[in-house]
């Protein structure tokens, strides 16, 4: 009982504080003119949206810093190597993403950073989580524990982080396309591996991770009161770029990896339908899909908005409840 009243109080200040700081940061960010430019290639109905408040992120990423930070100074939580890493990767990200959110809305135009210097830069943050996880005595084996296989991969986990850091935070972003579609879905994929992370007992750190998943899963909640349809902020690269490292880190450090990829199947599939139809186009001179990624073909055949988000909010959570029970129980 005690881990679910942590586990509520952690949902219940990310909430209030996300609540509050979207209240204000709404209308300064406005008078800032951040707005995004929605590319005409979308359709009709995200022509609207142009010049909708952007950078919105900040009202999950803030609260959360702010809760953990509270919690440290109460002594309800520790610091650790894990949490370290956590917190690194969710503040490196999220630079990350104002940089891109930034020169976007400098220059009017939705190009941001090259795909180069963004690589390099994830690179350099992939780099300091190998350094820390293995200075503090990781293992770099992948775990496939239902089948009860250890793989030793030596120097290539490093490489290994670096590519889940990438596609998973980029499966994120690629799936920010419509109000409440990403925040949403992560807040499922955060509850699960918040459970999850209370589970590894073996792990240090594990209640500071959950309570960081937890916390993040409130803020989220918040968010939501903003960016569900219609949205009156986006979160922008700032906060599609943190939540996709965050989940990703949460994975790997937790020797979930496989699990992401349930947890996370609605963005994977937003990704492989990405994916297929640049192959197809470019192969094939074909299209597999009217629009890619699927939400954009859902709409193309004249779903409501509002509708393929709850479809894809079930069918996310459905993939997280079977990852947890593959994860915890089995």
């Amino acid at each position: 009982m005690l881990i679910l009243a942590k586990a509520a109080m952690a949902m219940m200040l990310g909430f209030v504080i996300s609540l509050i700081l979207g209240f204000f940061f709404i209308p300064f960010i406005k008078k800032l003119h951040i707005r995004q430019s929605v590319s005409h290639t979308v359709g009709e109905r995200h022509i609207k949206k142009d010049g909708t408040p952007t950078m919105g992120g900040f009202i999950f990423i803030i609260p959360v810093l702010i809760s953990l930070l509270l919690l440290y100074f109460r002594g309800s939580i520790t610091l650790n190597h894990n949490l370290f890493i956590l917190v690194f990767v969710f503040i490196a990200y999220a630079g990350l993403g104002f940089i891109d959110d930034f020169l976007k809305v400098r220059y009017h135009n939705n190009k941001g950073l090259s795909i180069t210097t963004k690589f390099l830069l994830q690179m350099l943050i992939a780099l300091v989580f190998f350094y820390v996880f293995m200075k503090n005595g990781g293992e770099p084996v992948l775990w496939i524990t239902s089948l009860n296989i250890n793989i030793n991969m030596g120097w290539l986990f490093g490489i290994f982080i670096l590519c889940v850091l990438v596609g998973t935070s980029n499966a994120v972003n690629i799936t920010d396309g419509l109000d409440g579609l990403a925040g949403g879905l992560s807040a499922i994929a955060f509850i699960a591996f918040g459970i999850i992370a209370w589970n590894t007992g073996w792990m240090e750190g594990y209640e500071e991770v959950a309570i960081f998943c937890f916390l993040l899963v409130g803020s989220l909640m918040g968010f939501l009161i903003y960016n569900s349809h219609p949205a009156k902020i986006f979160m922008g690269d700032l906060g599609s770029l943190a939540l996709g490292g965050a989940l990703a880190t949460v994975a790997i450090i937790t020797r979930h990896e496989l699990s992401l990829v349930l947890v996370g199947g609605v963005f994977v599939i937003e990704t492989l339908s990405s994916l297929i139809q640049i192959i197809a186009i470019r192969k094939f001179h074909k299209k597999v899909f009217k629009m890619a990624p699927l939400h954009h073909h859902f709409e193309q055949l004249g779903w409501v908005e509002t509708d393929i988000v709850k479809l894809f909010w079930v069918v996310g959570f459905l993939l997280a409840m079977a990852a947890i029970t593959y994860g915890v129980w089995i």
